[in-house]
């Protein structure tokens, strides 16, 4: 094999690539000598084909087998051999082939750009650590025994108040006329959650045990009998009970209703928990920092080429019109990724971080582990989407690239409460939105400078040609 290099232009490249017909002849005959021992031809025992009676039937396809067997081999070691990374698909162009011919082609390629790595330990970035107080662990431990309140049966002559528990039978009637399900028995609710038809719980207000109510209300949207929606029904009911709230006592008998060992068991437990709220939010914007950083460090010309996928993915949704609208702003974008995304792979390459398929499958068994009763989805989801797992993988990729750098780069280690995590990732969210205006309001200027400039061209007087006289 023999491999030149000719340099177009920048990152572009032609590899011109000679195999020559020996080489093809040689790999032509071992095919064969393959096809030979499993072929079945009326009139010759197995394995005993002459190799000139399988060329004549055969010769064609084993011709195309071949040379698309020695393309891929050859292309991948001449890139190698070259040392060259392809940014994009190299384009392979067919010049010379043919039985009993060399065969030439061209590998056309988009090269990477170098990428000039400073030394990591010049980004900085903020590495936070949240410290949740006593008093914010027992104020979620309150909050969850409230939603599990218990209610205790009062006297018959006591009257049901907001937060009371009211179970009542009931009959329903729609201008004086019963319907299918227009029934209910021991139904409970709430007075105050108004989860039943809205408005109807109110009406229980002051009712007593062995009370008849008629309550009137109208049924909504999702009442079952679409025929009977917005129309006014009413309720006759008879009051089986009121239940007064009896506030559930925090101790270790309540914690292990929730699954905890013990009341300290559940603290920790409630203090990992609202840690682990605050925790993506602040790992997000340590790693904005850090990207910040690495945009600093300098891409010589990033390709054009690799900029302009990139634009098709971020331009996904857009009309034709929005894209011309956004064209600046979409190459400023594409630019910024694409070049962050080559300083992240070096990174990567350079240190040899890998992803491993066990790491993959960790990742998996993790989404499955929050999405209860959604196994089997997420499971054939990943199967029937091989793109799925590759975004994953990509993902997790970047990840420890991320983590490498926090290794190596300058941390400025910050304890905070709640209430200080809370104002950052705010000043946070509220800065990225203020971003988002500033490139909506550049977007919208570029369009209406572009209906000024076609207004003020429609406004120009166009040039009259003056009318010569015969004479």
């Amino acid at each position: 094999m023999k491999v030149t290099v000719e340099n177009k232009k920048n990152l572009e490249k032609n590899l011109k690539v000679l195999i020559d017909k020996t080489t093809i002849n040689k790999e032509l005959e071992q095919r064969y000598e393959q096809i030979k021992k499993d072929v079945v031809l009326k009139g010759f025992r197995p394995g005993k084909v002459p190799t000139d009676i399988i060329k004549k039937q055969f010769g064609k396809a084993v011709y195309g087998e071949v040379i698309d067997k020695i393309l891929k081999e050859s292309s991948a070691k001449a890139l190698d051999e070259k040392k060259i990374r392809p940014a994009l698909q190299p384009k392979i162009d067919l010049k010379s082939f043919g039985e009993g011919k060399d065969l030439e082609y061209t590998i056309s390629i988009t090269e990477f750009p170098e990428v000039k790595l400073d030394t990591l330990d010049k980004i900085k970035f903020d590495e936070y650590e949240i410290k949740i107080e006593d008093s914010e662990t027992n104020k979620r431990i309150k909050e969850i025994a409230k939603n599990q309140k218990n209610f205790i049966e009062v006297d018959a002559a006591k009257v049901a108040n907001e937060g009371d528990l009211v179970s009542f039978d009931y009959k329903a009637t729609v201008d004086g006329n019963e319907f299918e399900g227009n029934e209910g028995k021991n139904t409970q609710i709430e007075i105050g959650k108004d989860l039943f038809i809205s408005g109807f719980d109110k009406q229980l207000l002051k009712a007593k045990k062995g009370d008849e109510i008629n309550v009137e209300v109208t049924l909504p949207e999702n009442f079952p009998k679409k025929e009977l929606v917005g129309k006014k029904s009413i309720f006759k009911c008879k009051i089986n009970y009121v239940k007064k709230p009896k506030e559930v006592e925090i101790n270790d008998d309540f914690a292990k209703t929730l699954g905890a060992k013990d009341l300290n068991d559940l603290k920790k437990i409630m203090s990992k928990q609202i840690n682990e709220e605050f925790k993506n939010s602040l790992n997000m914007i340590s790693k904005n920092q850090i990207l910040k950083g690495l945009e600093q460090i300098k891409v010589e010309d990033v390709p054009q080429a690799l900029i302009d996928e990139e634009i098709k993915v971020l331009g996904q949704g857009q009309t034709e019109e929005d894209l011309k609208k956004n064209k600046i702003n979409l190459e400023k974008n594409a630019s910024k990724r694409i070049k962050l995304g080559l300083i992240l792979n070096e990174i990567g390459e350079k240190n040899k971080i890998k992803v491993d398929p066990n790491e993959i499958q960790a990742e998996i068994q993790k989404q499955l582990s929050m999405m209860p009763g959604q196994e089997k989805i997420i499971m054939d989801y990943y199967k029937k989407n091989p793109s799925a797992s590759a975004s994953l993988r990509g993902t997790l990729y970047e990840e420890k690239i991320i983590d490498f750098i926090k290794s190596k780069a300058k941390s400025n280690k910050k304890v905070l409460n709640k209430i200080e995590a809370e104002k950052i990732i705010k000043a946070e969210n509220e800065k990225n939105l203020e971003e988002q205006n500033k490139t909506i309001k550049a977007s919208t200027s570029v369009k209406d400078k572009n209906k000024t400039k076609k207004k003020e061209n429609k406004a120009l007087p166009t040039k009259k040609t003056k009318k010569v006289s015969k004479k």
